[in-house]
């Protein structure tokens, strides 16, 4: 059995997991007789309890007869919530790693990260695409939610050690308007300021010398070892190959290389701070 602690806050998707695994778990049941239950393998309760996998509205029906809780429909309503999440699949494992991460490097394209946003910037942001019916403002509340409990889980003790690299575009691009930019890039300022924290900026000047061309997110957990985490427009994936996750951090240190130093990028953050 391939255990995961998870955090249930994480997603609906890791609520679901967690909620799962308690209640076989009361039953003295193994992922091997659950899954003998609702008819399929062993891996895919483990999928669903590690919060990889999605239940199906089948799955679900399934699951409410193997625990006797068709009549409240307990498992249904739990699926129905995974499924109009605005959280991508494969996100929630990457929170559960995040929130161990003894290092975080980071890069980031067209927005301020998101463990470095402010709530105001974070709710315009998801504003927006609620504007753009892409999400409901369920979906847009849920978001905001995570990303705040994300940040909460970055003040503990040891504190890990946090690289960011912002594409220029990060700081250039104007959201929520004159107060909330002015406040994001206050934010920034202070955040360079952690000791623990390095902040640069990659200059549109890079042009194709960029090393990257997407988001990336590459953690160093308490054992030394590395995992790396990208998102396409409908699914985020974890990377756990060793020759692959290093190929992303040698990139990742050429591009710390060149772009501009944390007092080069600080200062322009503050010039346009002056212009907000």
């Amino acid at each position: 059995m391939n255990k995961r602690e998870l955090d249930p806050q994480a997603s609906p998707s890791a609520e679901f997991g967690a909620f799962l695994r308690a209640l076989r778990e009361q039953r003295g049941w193994t992922q091997e007789h659950l899954a003998g239950l609702i008819g399929c393998t062993s891996s895919f309760v483990s999928a669903l309890e590690n919060g990889r996998r999605k239940p199906t509205q089948r799955i679900a029906a399934a699951l409410d007869r193997a625990f006797d809780t068709s009549q409240a429909g307990t498992f249904k309503h739990k699926a129905g919530d995974v499924k109009y999440s605005a959280l991508l699949e494969g996100f929630a494992e990457f929170v559960t790693q995040e929130r161990r991460a003894a290092e975080l490097r980071l890069f980031e394209l067209g927005i301020v990260p998101g463990l470095l946003q402010t709530r105001e910037y974070a709710t315009a942001i998801a504003a927006g695409a609620v504007r753009r019916r892409s999400i409901t403002q369920d979906q847009a509340d849920e978001r905001v939610r995570v990303l705040i409990n994300r940040q909460a889980g970055m003040r503990r003790e040891p504190s890990p050690l946090v690289h960011v690299v912002m594409d220029e575009s990060c700081i250039r691009r104007p959201v929520g308007g004159d107060a909330v930019m002015a406040a994001q890039l206050d934010h920034l300022v202070d955040f360079a300021g952690d000791p623990t924290v390095r902040l640069q900026i990659a200059p549109f000047e890079l042009g194709e010398n960029r090393a990257f061309d997407l988001p990336v997110s590459i953690l160093t957990l308490p054992d030394r070892s590395l995992v790396s985490y990208a998102e396409s427009a409908h699914q985020g994936r974890l990377e756990r190959d060793i020759k692959a996750v290093t190929a992303e951090l040698a990139a990742y240190y050429q591009l710390q290389t060149h772009a501009l130093s944390q007092a080069d990028s600080v200062a322009m953050i503050r010039e346009l701070r002056r212009r907000v």
